[in-house]
């Protein structure tokens, strides 16, 4: 089984099972997208609280 995948080139692997790439790669950008808006959402709460504090 080993010597039979050594045989198959790294494009074909991936031409052969392009579905599993694919939910690979879109479950990676979900991943960075979620931790981009997970960020972007932590600064606004702190400038909100900031800003809250500032004027007491």
């Amino acid at each position: 089984m080993k010597q039979e995948m050594s045989n198959i080139s790294f494009c074909d692997r991936h031409v052969a099972n392009p579905c599993k790439t694919f939910g690979r790669r879109c479950s990676r950008l979900v991943k960075e997208q979620r931790a981009r808006f997970y960020i972007l959402r932590r600064c606004v709460i702190m400038l909100v609280c900031w800003h809250e504090c500032g004027e007491t």
